[in-house]
């Protein structure tokens, strides 16, 4: 899915992009590109990385199985 937008201001270090749809985004100029200026419309690809989401998950699995065997050992 593309998402389109206006990028409307600046705020210090931050773009506010206006979206076409509704809504903004704030986003750090440091991951935008270094030519944007105000006007300049930008298009977002949104995408799901089902690999990415995968391996969080499981860290996330383990930081909470990690947790649980602690306060196990706690109590005993």
């Amino acid at each position: 899915m593309i998402i389109t937008g206006v990028c409307d201001r600046f705020e210090e270090k931050i773009a506010v992009i206006v979206l076409d749809r509704g809504g903004e985004m704030y986003i750090p100029i440091t991951l935008l590109p270094k030519d944007l200026k105000e006007g300049d419309v930008l298009n977002f690809d949104v995408s799901i990385d089902k690999k990415k989401t995968k391996k969080r998950f499981t860290e996330m699995e383990k930081m909470r199985q990690d947790l649980l065997d602690k306060n196990k050992k706690a109590k005993s």
